[in-house]
C-alpha cells in the first residue's frame, strides 16, 4: 500500500480564525508552513507523495462565498450571513491558500525532497460545463465556468498567474503575485490532484438576466445548473449538485492535458451517493447503482489515458461511509457499509466488483465498451 497524505483538508483550528480571521490572514500562511514542515520531519521517511491542500477552491466556495462551511461567511445573493463579503474576501483567502502552498512546497524542495525521495502536490475540485444552449454566449459562459472553477488553482500553481478571464472580471479585487512570489508559486507541484464528480450546464449571465448569483463577478458571470428545460444532464445522486455524466470524466482530463501540457495528474476522488437513502441494510450493500458509475466512469478515464493524458492514479471517494461535512453521515459513498452502532465494516457489492476489477482485470461493462486493468497498469497508474 503506498499512501498518499494530505496535510489540509478544509478545517483549521479556531483559535487561528479568533487570533488573526484564518485564511484571510497572511499569517495563516506561516502556520500552514510551520505545520508542513513538522509532517515532513515526522513522516518524510516514510510517506512519499505529499499533497499540501484538498480543495481550496471548493473550500472558498463552500466558506467565504456560500457560507456553508466556517467560519461562515457570505454576502447577498449568496446568502444573509453575520460576517463576510462574496465578492471581496473568496480571492484572498484563495491567495493566502496558494502562497501557503508554494511555501510549503518550496519548503520541502530545499530540505525533504531529496533526501526523503518524494512527491509533492496540490488537489483542487473540478468540474466539467456544457452550454445550457447551443450558442456562442453559452460557450463563451462555458469558458469562464472552467477557468473560476478549475483554472483559479491550477493556473496559479503552474504558471504562475491567475486566469485570464478572472482578471478581467474580478479586476483589482483578484490580487497580484509579487515577482518573488512569482518565482516560487510557479511550477509548486509536482503533479496535479484533480477530484471529479459531475458536469454542469452553463448559462451567459452578461447578456442575459440570471439567478442564483450567477450575474455576479466572482462566478464569472455564470449561472451553472445540472438541469435543462427540467431534465437533468445525468442521473441523479445522492447530492443535488451532482449527476452521473461518465463522459465528463473524459473531457475534463483532456482539458488539463491540454491546458497544463499533459503534467501528471491523478484522479484523487471520484464516487458516488445514492439519490435515495434506503436505510435497509440489505439494500445497501446490492448497490449496483455504484458498480455501475465506477464501471462507466473508469471506462471514461481509459479512453483519456489510451488518447495519451499522463494519469497516474484512481482513487475511490471512499472506502468506507464516512462524515461528509455538512451532510453528516447522510451520503454514504463507501464501498464498504459502517453499522454506526456497532461499527462493523461490510464489503458492498461494489466493493466486490472493485477487488473483482484489480484483481482479473475486467470491467465486463454492460456489453459497452469493455476495458481491463491494462488500461491503467500500462501507464503505471495506482488504481
Amino acid at each position: 500500500m503506498e499512501p498518499f497524505v494530505t496535510i489540509h483538508h478544509h478545517d483549521i483550528p479556531q483559535e487561528l480564525v479568533d487570533r488573526y480571521g484564518g485564511w484571510l490572514s497572511p499569517l495563516m500562511q506561516e502556520d500552514f508552513v510551520y505545520f508542513a514542515e513538522i509532517c515532513f520531519k515526522s513522516f518524510g521517511d516514510r510517506i512519499k507523495n505529499w499533497i499540501t491542500m484538498n480543495e481550496p477552491n471548493l473550500l472558498v466556495d463552500m466558506s467565504y462565498i456560500r457560507g456553508w462551511y466556517p467560519p461562515a461567511h457570505c454576502s447577498p445573493p449568496f446568502g444573509n450571513c453575520s460576517a463576510g463579503n462574496s465578492d471581496i474576501e473568496p480571492p484572498i483567502a484563495m491567495h493566502n491558500m496558494i502562497l501557503g502552498h508554494a511555501k510549503a512546497v518550496k519548503l520541502y524542495r530545499e530540505h525533504f525532497q531529496l533526501k526523503q525521495g518524494g512527491s509533492i502536490g496540490i488537489v483542487g475540485f473540478t468540474e466539467y460545463f456544457e452550454p445550457l444552449r447551443n450558442n456562442e454566449l453559452d460557450r463563451q459562459a462555458v469558458s469562464r465556468a472552467l477557468a473560476f472553477t478549475n483554472a483559479w488553482l491550477f493556473d496559479a500553481v503552474v504558471f504562475g498567474d491567475y486566469p485570464a478571464e478572472m482578471r478581467l472580471y474580478l479586476g483589482s479585487a483578484l490580487p497580484t503575485f509579487s515577482p518573488e512570489e512569482t518565482s516560487y508559486v510557479k511550477g509548486s507541484l509536482d503533479f496535479i490532484g484533480m477530484n471529479f464528480y459531475t458536469s454542469l450546464y452553463a448559462k451567459d449571465c452578461i447578456h442575459s438576466a440570471c439567478i442564483s448569483g450567477g450575474d455576479r463577478p466572482i462566478r464569472g458571470f455564470v449561472y451553472t445548473t445540472g438541469e435543462r428545460d427540467d431534465e437533468p444532464i445525468g442521473g441523479r445522486c445522492g447530492n443535488q449538485r451532482f449527476f452521473v455524466v461518465p463522459e465528463g470524466m473524459e473531457k475534463i482530463v483532456n482539458y488539463m492535458k491540454e491546458r497544463y501540457n499533459n503534467m501528471p495528474m491523478f484522479v484523487t476522488e471520484n464516487g458516488f451517493s445514492p439519490p435515495q437513502q434506503n436505510d435497509q441494510v440489505e439494500a445497501l450493500l446490492q448497490d449496483t447503482n455504484r458498480v455501475d458509475f465506477h464501471k462507466s466512469y473508469l471506462a471514461a478515464l481509459a479512453r483519456a489515458i489510451r488518447n495519451g493524458a499522463d494519469v497516474r492514479g484512481y482513487f475511490v471517494w471512499s472506502l468506507v461511509d464516512n462524515f461528509e461535512w455538512i451532510d453528516g453521515y447522510s451520503q454514504r459513498y463507501g464501498l464498504y457499509y459502517v453499522d454506526r452502532q456497532t461499527l462493523e465494516r461490510v464489503p458492498k457489492l461494489s466493493a466486490k466488483w472493485y477487488k473483482s476489477f484489480l484483481a482479473n482485470g475486467s470491467s465486463n461493462h454492460n456489453n459497452e465498451e469493455d476495458f481491463t486493468i491494462k488500461s491503467f497498469r500500462n501507464t503505471n497508474a495506482i488504481i
